[in-house]
């Protein structure tokens, strides 16, 4: 088996093959945000993923927040991780961000049985 770099075997809408492809629908985490906000002030992201099962044996553990900022040297900035118990939490969540530069939005969420599902919104800032 060959080695891969961890971001090839993350699915997302573009690059899911075969199998995956059934599930494009159902995993690829959808991001709801403005496109452009104002440099410091709060705004609200909501996150969901499904129609999912949120069964023990079928269900998405965890959505993890990304943000790629513009002019910083290192990137990205850890923003959220929110883990779901299975049968008592739904993967939808709304966070509130605030932002000093433009820049993108990276989530990624797991499904026990098909794998961690990658999603990106790119968000302007003006002054």
């Amino acid at each position: 088996m060959a080695v891969k770099p961890f971001g090839e075997i993350i699915y997302s809408q573009e690059r899911a093959s075969g199998e995956a492809i059934s599930k494009v629908e159902t995993h690829t985490p959808r991001i709801e945000a403005p496109d452009t906000v104002k440099a410091g002030e709060p705004f609200q992201v909501r996150i969901r993923v499904g129609p999912h099962p949120s069964k023990v044996e079928h269900s998405i553990r965890w959505i993890e927040v990304y943000f790629y900022e513009e002019g910083r040297p290192y990137n990205p900035i850890h923003l959220a991780r929110i883990d779901l118990a299975p049968e008592y939490a739904e993967p939808d969540v709304t966070l509130t961000l605030r932002l000093k530069r433009g820049g993108v939005i990276y989530v990624l969420e797991y499904c026990n049985l098909h794998g961690v599902w990658e999603a990106r919104k790119e968000v302007k800032v003006e002054s």
